[in-house]
């Protein structure tokens, strides 16, 4: 069992941006992190959550360091007994919002693994992003949370912007592997519809060079890919996501998955703190969930069990996995070329 909460609080908009977030309602912090307490408590009971069974919590959004850690000190309190030992504990945080005291206090809590939302190492790159701190912050704030204790920390790059060229994605890499992370997350740059980058596709540079550039870089590093995006000591909570496992998902614009169903709270804030245990619910069929583990399965290193696909299904992983394209370990598929996944998938669904 994995749990999300999210914090959809932020002091600025990224022109990337499509997640639920806001810049302008810091006034509902408080009760909205009441009501993710009266959430949480509520799916604990009602999903009959049994203690120690939560393998990973995190929590994202938006962003986590805008709230100071004592408004999260009754999630960890209500969370705790439910928390399986040695559970993975992340939060993410912006460079500019993760001072010391913010750190320590989450460290305090018990959270150990901070994901920083870096995003680049170059000032005119984090400027066309909209980011609202500088690389020198970026490092600095890696550096910080080393200090403090954490010795599980990830960063966020993005890449395929106009800026980026191979001696650029060089550099940038370079300088994150100088700092001392467990994990890298390098992200292409999508254009997002309702972002103010909708306006601007000219910002993004695609090119399947550049992802193969990041791989080979992170590689050399000791740095190996697990998943499409995602290099270093895997994160469990993600892994759990491609593994299938069911998760539970607090606050405004989370999304969680007990057994058939999804189910999404309110994603206004407003709403969400009046209703916080009204869902609405996305019924999944078993297609649905093999198509869903096809995907996110071959995405990553997890793989697909051969047993969850239909007869036509298999023959067309066979074909695959004769011309080298899937390698077949014992009853699990697996994807050599993550960059391929998507055709792969669709080709097996037929």
């Amino acid at each position: 069992m994995l749990l999300y909460i999210h914090i959809p609080f932020c002091d600025s908009k990224c022109h990337y941006c499509s997640f639920n977030s806001y810049v302008d309602k810091f006034d509902r912090k408080g009760t909205y992190m009441e009501s993710l307490v009266r959430q949480l408590h509520h799916d604990l009971q009602t999903y009959e959550i049994s203690k120690h069974s939560i393998e990973t919590l995190f929590i994202g959004g938006g962003t986590p360091s805008t709230i100071d850690p004592a408004l999260f000190e009754p999630l960890f309190e209500m969370v705790d007994p439910f928390l399986q030992n040695g559970a993975e504990i992340t939060s993410e945080a912006n460079p500019n919002s993760a001072s010391r005291r913010w750190l320590s206090g989450m460290h305090d809590l018990g959270v150990n693994r901070i994901s920083f939302g870096v995003q680049s190492f170059f000032d005119d790159k984090l400027r066309l992003l909209g980011r609202a701190h500088k690389a020198k912050e970026a490092m600095a704030a890696v550096e910080r949370a080393a200090a403090l204790g954490f010795d599980n920390i990830s960063i966020d790059i993005i890449y395929a912007t106009m800026l980026d060229t191979p001696d650029r994605i060089e550099k940038e890499l370079g300088t994150a592997f100088e700092l001392p992370i467990s994990h890298l997350s390098a992200y292409e740059l999508t254009i997002e519809e309702g972002t103010p980058f909708q306006q601007r596709p000219e910002v993004r540079k695609e090119s399947v060079e550049a992802s193969r550039l990041i791989r080979e870089y992170c590689e050399q590093a000791g740095f190996n890919q697990y998943e499409i995006s995602n290099y270093g000591k895997p994160c469990r909570h993600n892994l759990g996501y491609w593994q299938y496992k069911p998760y539970l998902g607090v606050g405004s614009g989370a999304a969680g998955r007990i057994g058939h169903k999804r189910y999404y709270p309110h994603t206004t804030i407003e709403h969400y703190i009046d209703a916080p245990f009204h869902k609405d619910f996305e019924p999944l069929q078993a297609s649905d969930m093999v198509e869903e583990r096809l995907l996110l399965g071959l995405r990553s290193d997890v793989g697909v069990d051969r047993n969850i696909l239909e007869s036509p299904m298999q023959e067309r992983a066979d074909l695959l996995t004769e011309e080298g394209k899937l390698l077949l370990s014992g009853s699990r598929y697996c994807n050599p070329d993550f960059l391929l996944s998507d055709e792969i998938a669709l080709f097996i669904l037929g």
